[in-house]
């Protein structure tokens, strides 16, 4: 059956999956260790809809997921966008290049498989050499549901 999310049910997804705020008569039951945390990855190439989180996963030297807090202070929603409060910001490469051309928000600190809850491609690939900081300024990081 083809149909689509209404604008409420969309909304109301991001608040609970990106801000931890409960969806009332959905999902409204304390979990007894939520995530506090999301954690944003890059990745080589596309991780696709069964990927995980270390499904193509950069691999430069010093790399590492970054967390980002489920609260509003983590991420913003306006209208059925949501983006990144503050800047995001991975370790320097001490190594290179690695060419970057997608990035995830999953569940797992680091290195385990954690579930990948969304991935998509950059606007533009990143190549990673020795000195390179990659980043997403606040807001730069968007996800839309609809």
């Amino acid at each position: 059956m083809a149909g689509e999310k209404g604008n409420t049910n969309s909304i109301n997804y991001l608040k609970l999956v990106f801000q931890a705020v409960a969806w009332s008569k959905v999902a409204d039951n304390a979990a007894t260790t939520p995530y506090t945390n999301l954690y944003v990855s890059l990745h080589t190439a596309d991780p696709g809809a069964t990927g995980l989180q270390t499904t193509s996963e950069a691999a430069y030297t010093g790399y590492a997921r970054v967390a980002v807090a489920r609260t509003s202070g983590g991420w913003s929603i306006s209208g059925e966008t949501i983006s990144n409060v503050a800047a995001i910001t991975f370790p320097a490469s001490t190594s290179g290049p690695e060419v970057e051309t997608f990035v995830g928000v999953g569940t797992d600190s680091s290195g385990g498989a954690g579930t990948l809850l969304w991935a998509g491609p950059l606007s533009s690939s990143l190549t990673v050499n020795n000195g390179i900081t990659p980043s997403f300024a606040i807001g730069a990081l968007t996800i839309t549901e609809g």
